[in-house]
């Protein structure tokens, strides 16, 4: 059977902020976690999920991404040339890679907010499904996200939002999902998500941790969010920022959406600490770097040898 869904967006134009000043000339989508650039990362997770049309949309100063991404026969070629094989190979996969992916790239336009980038590239959607993942994501997971989120959605045909339990005391930190029904085997009916309420407040004890299925009418309403929003800028009225969350909420109001509680571990490297964590738990996994890690850390938590003589 051909795959229920076919493509697949990752927005990449944001600044990376909180990752300053590392991120000021590298886009924080090219910072390494192992040996990949983040963003290669999600682009792996989707092809290895059977999509086919990725497009990633980016905003100047990511010329990069591209540049990761592109063919270099001439590097190749020299590479080859000095016996280095291996490198090589490594070369040619990612661009391999991202022919599999048939990865195309849109400039942003439009209100600042994550649902911009979405309405971007919808003008390719039709009436199909499609995935959305941020390119600081990294599921280590048996079967990838983006395939569990695939099959939440043959199950529902309805939108899916990706899930992990969380303790309440992180629920400021993340959309909470209000939950109408547990079905079984990690699935959740929802009517909703509130953005990072006080603990007392959550409405469940689930975050939604990114990674979409948006359908046609959840487009539809981020349409009408921009709509709203150059009518309020037009009149003088304070604008905010279109949402991908607003819009699935005004979706969830009357139609149905899904939550999935995705099985493996989510890394977000979004900002200094996480990303530093999202590094080392890639390195200690590493055949080669792992056994080095863990000798280092072993000597650094051991005392050091008091020199004969020394006081102590």
């Amino acid at each position: 059977m051909p795959p229920t869904i076919r493509r697949a967006v990752i927005p990449a134009a944001g600044l990376g902020s909180r990752l300053l000043p590392l991120t000021k000339a590298i886009p924080k989508e090219m910072l390494p976690v192992g040996d990949k650039p983040v963003i290669e990362h999600t682009v792996r997770e989707l092809v290895d999920s059977g999509i086919t049309d990725i497009t990633i949309v980016v905003s100047g100063g990511k010329s990069l991404i591209q540049d990761h991404f592109r063919p270099n026969p001439g590097l190749v070629d020299q590479l080859r040339a000095d016996g280095k094989t291996a490198y090589a190979d490594a070369v040619e996969e990612v661009a391999e890679l991202a022919r599999s992916g048939h990865i195309t790239y849109l400039d942003q336009h439009g209100p600042y907010g994550n649902g911009t980038p979405v309405l971007n590239a919808a003008r390719s959607f039709s009436d199909e499904p499609v995935l959305v993942l941020w390119p600081d994501d990294v599921f280590v997971a048996e079967a990838p996200r983006a395939q569990q989120l695939i099959r939440a959605y043959e199950q529902t045909g309805c939108p899916v939002l990706a899930l992990l339990p969380m303790d309440r005391g992180e629920s400021q930190r993340y959309g909470v999902p209000i939950v109408k029904e547990d079905l079984g085997g990690g699935q959740l009916r929802i009517t909703g998500l509130v953005e990072k309420p006080e603990p007392a407040d959550a409405p469940s004890e689930y975050a939604a941790i990114g990674g979409y299925v948006i359908t046609p009418g959840i487009v539809d309403e981020l349409r009408e969010q921009t709509r709203r929003w150059y009518e309020a800028r037009d009149k003088g009225r304070p604008v905010g920022e279109v949402y991908l969350t607003d819009a699935i909420n005004a979706y969830a109001a009357s139609r149905a959406v899904y939550g999935q509680v995705i099985r493996g571990t989510w890394y977000d490297t979004g900002n200094p600490a996480d990303y530093l964590v999202a590094q080392m738990a890639h390195a200690l996994a590493h055949p080669e770097y792992g056994p080095v890690l863990r000798d280092l850390v072993h000597r650094l938590d051991s005392p050091a040898p008091t020199a004969p003589g020394t006081a102590t």
